[in-house]
């Protein structure tokens, strides 16, 4: 991708699935990337190591999206390391059950979700544009459910993603005068170690899907990647859905 392979790169819940898949197609561009992550040091390591023998820079750092102060922290170790910051991707986010007549919601879940997905995630950009030089990239992973919401008891989700949008078009206005995009992605089904097996659950979840498949985190990765490279300098305050058509 053009213009990626002397950048460096800080990815928030990178260890697994989507953001895994993001840092695999970042590195694979010769962008050298700092992830972090929270509790699963294993998986964290072991894409280090793997990334590590095709040649890549990668840097696992243990820091919760939830306490800005890690993060903010976990930043200035990664600019440390590789002497710049240019491409940030707010991946890190949790999901919470949580129908709006539930009798007992759980007020400490519900408080995390929006901790983590979307005041964490805010935090996290006021820290990254501190050392970010013109030309530098914001890529945020929002949700589907910001614009198709099939099942019940995913308002809370889906608000808190939906949030993200809002500020997407906001930071991409606060930072045009330096040259700074900011851009969301709004995927949809993706097949991670998360998603169902069961064959009529699978079927079901399909149905809507206009491509009749799961996407991949290969395929998220591409995206992020291409909103980094130089090609995407012209896009700012702009929501990309990678969903093979749910939302149509």
């Amino acid at each position: 991708m053009k213009g990626l392979s002397n950048k460096a790169a800080f990815v928030t819940g990178g260890s697994r699935g989507i953001g895994a898949g993001i840092v695999r197609a970042l590195a694979a561009e010769g962008v050298r990337v700092a992830f972090t992550y929270v509790r699963g040091v294993e998986p964290a390591q072991a894409l280090v190591s793997e990334l590590a023998l095709a040649g890549a820079q990668v840097l696992a750092l243990q820091a919760d999206t939830a306490q800005p102060i890690e993060v903010q922290q976990a930043i200035s170790t990664a600019v440390a390391h590789f002497g710049q910051l240019d491409i940030l991707v707010n991946n890190a986010g949790v999901y919470v059950h949580s129908p709006v007549d539930e009798a007992a919601p759980d007020e400490e879940a519900l408080a995390h979700l929006w901790q983590v997905n979307t005041y964490g995630t805010a935090q996290t950009v006021r820290a990254a544009v501190q050392h970010m030089a013109p030309g530098g990239r914001i890529i945020t992973i929002g949700s589907g459910s910001n614009i198709r919401t099939p099942y019940a008891g995913t308002s809370d989700y889906a608000a808190s993603k939906g949030a993200l949008a809002a500020y997407t078009r906001g930071w991409a206005r606060d930072l045009a005068p330096r040259h700074i995009t900011a851009n969301i992605i709004q995927p949809g089904l993706i097949d991670t170690d998360m998603t169902p097996t069961d064959p009529a659950t699978v079927a079901s979840l399909l149905q809507p899907i206009a491509l009749g498949r799961f996407g991949t985190a290969q395929e998220v990765g591409e995206v992020v990647a291409f909103l980094a490279s130089e090609a995407a300098g012209y896009i700012t305050g702009a929501t990309l859905n990678v969903d093979g058509g749910w939302s149509v």
